[in-house]
């Protein structure tokens, strides 16, 4: 979560990927219930939000974009297209470093 930012600053290429916190909860209810587990849709939505706020606030390395990260908006996205956007802003990024 703040890779961009601390880990790799000088990344060619810096993707913050983002997801609105119910479709967050929808997935992780998904995950979930695919391995047989219980999963209270409302529980892991308040934690997801809980654990955003915490990461935000927090003062060492806040959970934010790096200034020259590209943030992609995964809501409505499948992973296949996450992975062909990235893959397109890798290939956008060739030889302009």
């Amino acid at each position: 979560r703040d890779i961009g930012t601390v880990v790799c600053p000088d990344a060619e290429v810096k993707v913050f990927l983002d997801a609105s916190a119910e479709e967050r909860a929808r997935r992780r209810q998904s995950e979930l219930e695919s391995r047989g587990e219980k999963a209270d849709y409302a529980t892991i939505l308040h934690d997801i939000e809980e654990r955003d706020r915490r990461d935000r606030e927090r003062d060492t390395a806040p959970l934010k974009a790096a200034e020259d990260a590209h943030v992609l908006d995964s809501t409505e996205l499948s992973a296949i297209e996450v992975i062909e956007a990235i893959i397109g802003l890798a290939k956008g990024s060739e030889g302009s470093g």
